[in-house]
């Protein structure tokens, strides 16, 4: 393998009912800085049925190129024809670096294409950067039980890949005057050739997805003590009209669902307010909170590591403090006629 032969960041732009994920998006503003550093061309790649109009979108959210495969083959997502198409791209075109969101589908994707083309794969990929003068993706992720950060290399392969969660990058502001060039291309391959069949697509309505996009969020840890004392921290979200989320320990002590755990192995959250209550801030789960807007930390532990990326902090204990927040609130909600105002 020539590595000289690859050039390029790619994006693939994973779409539902010709919906662009938010996380493809996401990942167009981070390539957009590591093509920017290593000056080359920001591809997406668009894979589906009726999704070539796509194209204009992801070049206003910052791609030069769209490689698209527009098929009705490709109207559901399934490993085997998905794979079949950013292999035939990829061989074809030979990008250095392919980026994909953390979902079920990208990660399903990118490991089916790592083992096809003998490649690597870091998987949950928190920060992005690259060595320029060699050229490498440096993919940093938690390790160890999130004790440490681990930069993952990819040397003697290409192209280099990983998957990233959801949350953790930011989208640029689209540009509707951008232009770019569209390509098209096609994959050889028939129904008939197909060895699973999409019978049905059962649309997830758990609270996990209004967690996702909640804009206020009263985040609980073990230091809350015990289930009663946690009833503070749904208390505080019912009067302020926020989401509850905890964290593991939390989960597994069965004071929460998994769906409301926030970190590593949980969500990954962007709110405009974010209350981390209890908790002492290690790095599993700052990876999925860390990027909201402002966060207020309780905890008598004036060393916690949460107030290290807290924007105000509260030295005390949060069963002491809630009670007296939740008191004022209330009277802020009473004199504001019954709501909170978050603009």
């Amino acid at each position: 393998m020539n590595l000289h032969d690859y050039r390029g960041v790619w994006v693939f732009i994973e779409q539902n009912d010709r919906k662009i994920e938010g996380v493809s998006l996401e990942l167009l503003g981070a390539g957009r800085k590591l093509a920017d550093k290593l000056q080359v061309p920001l591809a997406g790649f668009l894979l589906g049925h009726e999704v070539k109009s796509l194209s204009n979108q992801v070049i206003a959210y910052g791609a030069d190129e769209v490689y698209v495969i527009d098929q009705p083959i490709l109207k559901d997502y399934r490993t085997e024809s998905y794979m079949q198409g950013v292999i035939l791209l990829a061989r074809k075109y030979k990008p250095e670096i392919i980026l994909y969101g953390a979902t079920p589908n990208g990660k399903d994707l990118a490991s089916a294409v790592a083992t096809d083309l003998s490649t690597g794969l870091t998987a949950d990929t928190t920060m992005l950067d690259v060595d320029v003068s060699n050229r490498l993706l440096e993919a940093s992720r938690p390790a160890f039980g999130g004790n440490i950060m681990a930069t993952i290399l990819c040397k003697k392969h290409r192209p280099q890949m990983a998957t990233v969660r959801p949350k953790v990058m930011k989208a640029l502001e689209p540009d509707a005057g951008r232009k770019g060039k569209i390509m098209e291309e096609k994959i050889d391959l028939k129904e008939e050739d197909m060895r699973t069949k999409v019978l049905q697509i059962v649309n997830d309505v758990t609270k996990k997805a209004s967690l996702a996009e909640a804009h206020v969020i009263v985040c609980g840890g073990k230091g809350m003590g015990d289930l009663q004392n946690f009833q503070l921290i749904h208390e505080l979200a019912d009067t302020i009209g926020a989401s509850v989320g905890g964290t593991r320990d939390v989960v597994e002590a069965g004071w929460l669902p998994h769906e409301q755990q926030v970190g590593q192995t949980g969500e990954t959250v962007t709110p405009k307010i974010y209350f981390a209550i209890g908790i002492s801030g290690a790095i599993q789960h700052v990876v999925g909170m860390k990027n909201s807007e402002f966060i207020i930390a309780i905890n008598k532990d004036p060393n916690a590591p949460i107030f290290d990326v807290a924007t105000y902090g509260i030295v005390g204990d949060a069963i002491e403090i809630l009670p007296k927040l939740i008191e004022q609130f209330k009277l802020l909600k009473a004199e504001k006629g019954g709501e909170i105002s978050y603009v």
